[in-house]
């Protein structure tokens, strides 16, 4: 009996006061819960949310893996191309609202108005220049000129006849003509070359023209002021408001029809995505990397919020209804423990009681 009541009061001692008399060090969890919480949380922050912990349990998950072997799957791939085509509706009309569409243009004015133009043409230029892509840009621009050329020999034959004086021999005439002709042809010829002078100068010219981009306040201020105008021209803005409604008409019909070219093209394209992306281990590996780091630093960097976020939730819950909800968790342990200090207490008793008798 002793044991018993003995475990009986610690039980109860630790979710309220036994009898409901107030005696000193009872009703522990209810008078500690706020603290409970505290040390709850410090204890999820640095022995659950860590960088080593986090890290070995993300490596055990293959996701890219995953997702591939859903994806390859043709209802799965169906499902979310659907998924996405039923959110582009939503989209359009969330772009359609007066006070979205005016803050989004504000904004892109304001990006607009804060972005150096001339140093990215710059670069993007000399990556095509180091790629030699100019040179294919020169042959074009050749070829362009001999056609042209080719194409209007006979209007040219006029011309020099038309500003031929009257009292000069056409046979003179034909004789500049065919020469003038030959020459052309000539220079273009040369410049095909792929060492020839005019190469070179076009490849001077760009790389000037880059580092003029790169250095110069003129070119950066006449680039901005060009595209100002460009954009801010009324032609051009009510282009791009018919190009949009265009569009938006396209999609909201082809979205809503039976044969969606869009959905077929997103379940065509995610289903290739999966089967692609199922038969590259390097990718897979990769990828996985990829996630497995920014899942650990995201958490990780996020734990006190994360441990903050249980001790607040603790700190809002009713002492009472805390104590009992834990005490109704736990279950029959906790008479299992009564039962046991019984016992105990009695063979205890027992044994006392023939030691007594013994002696």
């Amino acid at each position: 009996m002793v044991g018993g009541l003995a475990d009986w009061f610690a039980v109860t001692a630790l979710f309220r006061s036994p009898l409901g008399l107030p005696i000193p060090h009872t009703a522990i969890i209810p008078r500690n819960k706020d603290r409970i919480g505290d040390s709850l949380s410090d204890f999820l922050e640095h022995n659950f949310i860590t960088q080593e912990i986090i890290r070995e349990e993300l490596r055990r998950i293959d996701f890219a893996g995953a997702a591939a072997s859903w994806l390859a799957q043709p209802e799965n791939s169906r499902a979310v191309s659907h998924q996405i085509a039923r959110g582009i509706p939503a989209i359009l009309r969330v772009i359609e609202d007066d006070d979205v569409r005016q803050f989004m243009q504000n904004r892109l004015a304001a990006a607009l108005e804060n972005t150096k133009f001339a140093p990215v043409l710059a670069e993007v230029l000399s990556v095509l220049v180091a790629g030699q892509h100019h040179q294919a840009v020169f042959d074009r621009l050749v070829a362009m000129a001999a056609r042209a050329l080719d194409q209007n020999k006979d209007y040219i034959r006029w011309k020099i006849h038309e500003n031929s004086p009257r009292w000069l021999p056409k046979v003179i005439d034909d004789k500049f003509y065919h020469r003038l002709i030959e020459a052309l042809q000539s220079t273009l010829d040369e410049m095909r070359d792929e060492d020839s002078e005019w190469r070179l100068r076009f490849q001077n010219l760009a790389n000037e023209f880059i580092e003029q981009l790169r250095t110069s306040p003129e070119y950066e201020e006449k680039l901005d002021a060009m595209l100002s105008e460009v954009l801010g021209h009324p032609l051009t803005r009510n282009y791009i408001v018919e190009v949009w409604h265009d569009i938006k008409l396209r999609l909201e019909a082809d979205i809503g029809s039976t044969d969606s070219q869009l959905i077929a093209k997103l379940e065509r394209g995610l289903h290739s995505f999966g089967n692609e992306l199922l038969n590259d281990a390097a990718v897979q590996k990769k990828l996985n990397q990829w996630i497995r780091i920014f899942a650990t630093e995201t958490i990780v960097g996020r734990r006190e919020v994360i441990a903050d976020l249980v001790a607040r939730v603790i700190r809002k819950w009713d002492a009472d209804t805390m104590s009992r909800k834990l005490e109704l968790h736990v279950g029959k342990d906790l008479q299992y423990i009564r039962i046991n200090g019984t016992l105990v207490g009695g063979l205890v008793g027992l044994i006392l009681h023939a030691i007594s008798l013994a002696l």
